[in-house]
């Protein structure tokens, strides 16, 4: 006969397991369509596609409390099935950030005035901590011009119009709108 240790062990490891599966299964689903258009709309033009909630950021004093302006799927419907958020957080000098986690994401700060004491502790609970100047960085993004790796190359109009889904009077289009950009100072 099992032990009440033994059986408490299986069911603790079985509960264990259980969490370790809803924790393993969190997250935002593949993106799999270009955008998905709400229910609740009938139609969609330009504008679906352009958010206007941080226009209040122009010009504006520094904030003298903690202030977020947010661009999630709750407030930008287009962002729906993308797998992407975007957050402005203004602090009022010397204004900590309570330590928090994403749990299904990742963060990416662009500090634009002052400086920033930041920090993260990895699965080995090791503390990196840095203090962010005004400027950008990036892990070497780099930049690759479609324009000019695709349509000066000398492809067939024709092989292009098909890749693209599309015709050949609109390929034509983008190459002519091609050496405008390319002859850009």
């Amino acid at each position: 006969m099992a032990s009440v240790t033994s059986i408490l062990k299986f069911f603790s490891l079985l509960a264990a397991s259980f969490a370790i599966v809803q924790m393993a299964m969190a997250g935002d689903p593949d993106i799999v369509s270009d955008f998905l258009v709400p229910s609740n709309m009938t139609g969609v033009d330009g504008a679906f596609f352009t958010f206007t909630g941080m226009r209040s950021l122009i010009g504006a004093e520094p904030p003298t409390a903690f202030k977020v302006l947010k661009a999630s799927m709750a407030e930008f419907p287009t962002l729906n099935g993308q797998s992407v958020s975007y957050a402005v957080l203004q602090y009022p000098a010397g204004a900590p950030n309570p330590p928090h986690t994403h749990p299904r994401s990742a963060e990416l700060l662009f500090l634009v005035y002052g400086s920033l004491q930041v920090g993260f502790i990895d699965t080995t609970n090791k503390l990196f901590a840095q203090t962010l100047q005004t400027a950008f960085g990036s892990a070497n993004a780099g930049t690759i011009s479609v324009p000019n790796t695709i349509f000066t190359t000398g492809i067939d109009d024709n092989i292009l119009a098909k890749s693209f889904k599309t015709d050949v009077a609109t390929i034509q289009a983008i190459k002519g709108s091609c050496t405008q950009v390319l002859n850009y100072p």
